[in-house]
């Protein structure tokens, strides 16, 4: 963990675009509450469908429009260098200078992967057109991504994308710090020099849970299931034992060196405002 304690930390909360006009105002209060702790930036999530490509666009420019910093994802799979390069053009000229660039799933319908195949040609595509404009955040995989051939061919993707021009990387969430630690370093051992922030998931529904999880391969240590399971439909329970498994794990992450705390907040700032609190983290002052 030698590597990531010469990083300044860095604290961010992760949107996603609503579809309703209802879930317009709801996030509109969910960021000015988060808002209150200063993080470096909201990031706003890539739909993949036209309509759905719009509303991160709005979101992204509201956002920006707000005073704050925002880092919209961008994912390459299914597009063409012309759309990736319009949309980057908006960005830029909008005075948004933090992407988070992805491989993101092939929309459903569609057979072909497009101009793009991964991340690491999204990476390369951004320095080649627009130099060093744009910080680049990448994703990285502790647990491995559900679709790597093998944990080395994931681990070489996420090489490639360093070597391309990431600027530094947000984790998938996780809940076995041990897995953290031994991602950071093998990036030492590969001479990989940038910030790794764990992605951080607080626990609300356990069904929600399972179904996230499975579907990005994030492990639930059984302990933890177990636990989950053991409460039923008792939400209050489960939040509460959620909230003490996810400080916990930010503590151990912090007190080891990881530079910073990536949350997936959901749209909602209940639970990741109680667990700030509780970590009485300081936001940023720059």
């Amino acid at each position: 963990m030698e590597s990531q304690k010469k990083f300044t930390p860095t604290f961010s909360f992760e949107l996603f675009p609503p579809q309703t006009q209802q879930g317009v105002e709801k996030l509109r209060l969910t960021r000015k509450q988060l808002a209150l702790f200063n993080p470096k930036f909201f990031s706003v999530t890539f739909g993949a469908g036209g309509s759905t490509r719009e509303r991160t666009l709005e979101t992204v420019l509201e956002i920006q429009a707000e005073g704050h910093v925002v880092a919209p994802h961008l994912s390459c799979i299914g597009s063409t260098r012309q759309n990736i390069r319009a949309i980057l053009e908006k960005y830029s000229q909008a005075g948004i200078r933090h992407i988070v660039a992805l491989r993101g799933d092939l929309p459903s319908g569609m057979a072909q992967a497009g101009e793009f195949r991964y991340a690491s040609e999204l990476v390369a595509f951004i320095r080649q057109e627009f130099g060093s404009s744009f910080h680049i955040e990448v994703a990285a995989y502790p647990e491995y991504h559900p679709q790597a051939r093998s944990a080395q061919a994931d681990f070489e993707n996420f090489k490639r994308k360093v070597e391309m021009g990431a600027n530094s990387a947000i984790t998938q969430y996780f809940y076995n710090a041990d897995a953290y630690y031994h991602y950071v370093e093998s990036c030492e051992l590969a001479g990989l020099n940038i910030p790794i922030v764990p992605g951080i998931m607080p626990i609300n529904k356990f069904s929600q849970l399972v179904r996230f999880s499975d579907a990005c391969g994030a492990e639930i240590p059984r302990w933890i299931r177990k636990k989950l399971e053991g409460y039923g439909d008792d939400s209050e329970s489960i939040q509460a034992f959620g909230l003490d498994v996810v400080t916990d794990l930010c503590e151990r992450l912090l007190q080891a060196g990881a530079p910073g705390l990536h949350f997936y907040t959901l749209n909602s700032a209940n639970l990741t405002s109680k667990i700030w609190q509780r970590l009485n983290l300081t936001g940023h002052t720059d």
